[in-house]
């Protein structure tokens, strides 16, 4: 699906980008030269942010430069928390993020005087992942909070988080294995999307779990804010468990063994088509945030942004980075969110 489309994702590319170069003719810094052209498109472009949506914003980078090679665009992808963090203190001009800004992140960019708009750029299933020796093939939203929740601190094997989950109104039935747990950290908006998801937050609550450790996984694992050295861990030992973005789990092939989630409809695998119509009980939204201001001052970042919300950035793009284009009717509220920024 990726390298055949390449040449159609580059024709598409360079019609949208020559449909922002014709709306931006009359600006100072694309204005054309003595000859009546226009001037090539330069400047600096910094993203940081979530390591999930890295891969859509690089590609979208990598195929814009195709045109506007002179545009300097760096994608880093330390998380969406510390992404939110770099971005209220203005120091990048578009924040990547797997999960919607929090409240506390919103105080910081008011207090910093950043204005930004919300843009959804695509979809992703939160992929729990073990090794494929693994006797694992389906978990419970219950057996996910009985490895992974805040009361399963100290536990070390499936066989002694079947009472746990027994304790939240699962089976209990888990095969018995030991747990290596390797998964995001708190840094990263999977780890916050995964506790909301899988419901550990609600579960621990009403298991009587004090609020503020109740929104929080256990502590002793092996967190990285890498995805790829997540996956590495599913590759090197038999009793590997953890989760990542679905991108990065499929594209990990037979190495990982994908696990269904049961959250009282059945087992359910993650694929494209169950994420897309959100059977999938851990799918979400993934999220661009542009700073509006610079944006209206940096015709670079205004043009990248236009070209990620084309056809070739919604869909193309976001294809190609294995993840899961949004429907038409979303894709088009993304640009009306866009266009309504830039008017405001």
């Amino acid at each position: 699906m990726t390298k055949q489309r390449r040449g159609s994702i580059l024709a598409a590319g360079a019609l949208a980008l020559a449909l922002v170069a014709a709306a931006c003719g009359g600006s100072d810094n694309t204005g054309g030269g003595g000859d009546g052209s226009s001037a090539p498109l330069t400047g600096k472009i910094t993203i940081s942010g979530s390591s999930t949506v890295q891969p859509i914003s690089s590609l979208v980078a990598e195929l814009f430069n195709q045109d506007n090679p002179d545009v300097n665009i760096t994608v880093d992808g330390p998380g969406t928390g510390d992404g939110f963090e770099l971005f209220c203190k203005g120091e990048t001009d578009i924040s990547d993020a797997s999960r919607q800004i929090e409240d506390e992140e919103k105080t910081a960019c008011s207090d910093g005087g950043i204005n930004y708009t919300e843009l959804e750029i695509g979809l992703d299933g939160i992929t729990v992942m073990v090794s494929p020796s693994s006797k694992i093939d389906c978990l419970t939203t219950q057996d996910l909070y009985a490895i992974f929740g805040p009361e399963s601190e100290g536990i070390n094997t499936t066989g002694d988080a079947n009472a746990l989950a027994k304790k939240v109104g699962g089976a209990g039935d888990m095969p018995d294995q030991p747990l290596e747990i390797t998964a995001p950290g708190e840094e990263s908006g999977t780890y916050d999307a995964f506790i909301e998801l899988s419901g550990i937050e609600d579960t621990a609550l009403s298991n009587g779990v004090a609020a503020a450790k109740a929104a929080a996984l256990r502590p002793d694992y092996q967190s990285s804010a890498n995805d790829n050295v997540i996956i590495q861990a599913m590759e090197g030992s038999p009793n590997a468990i953890g989760f990542v973005g679905f991108a990065f789990a499929d594209k990990a092939g037979s190495s990982v063994k994908k696990v269904a989630i049961d959250a009282g409809d059945g087992c359910i695998e993650p694929s494209k088509d169950t994420i897309a119509d959100g059977s999938y009980p851990l799918s979400r939204s993934l999220y661009i945030y542009p700073n509006t201001d610079t944006a209206k001052s940096n015709e670079a970042v205004k043009a990248y942004v236009d070209f990620y919300v084309s056809d070739t950035g919604l869909n193309d793009a976001v294809e190609q980075a294995d993840y899961v284009p949004l429907p038409t009717d979303r894709q088009d509220a993304t640009r009306s969110a866009w266009e309504s920024a830039l008017g405001a």
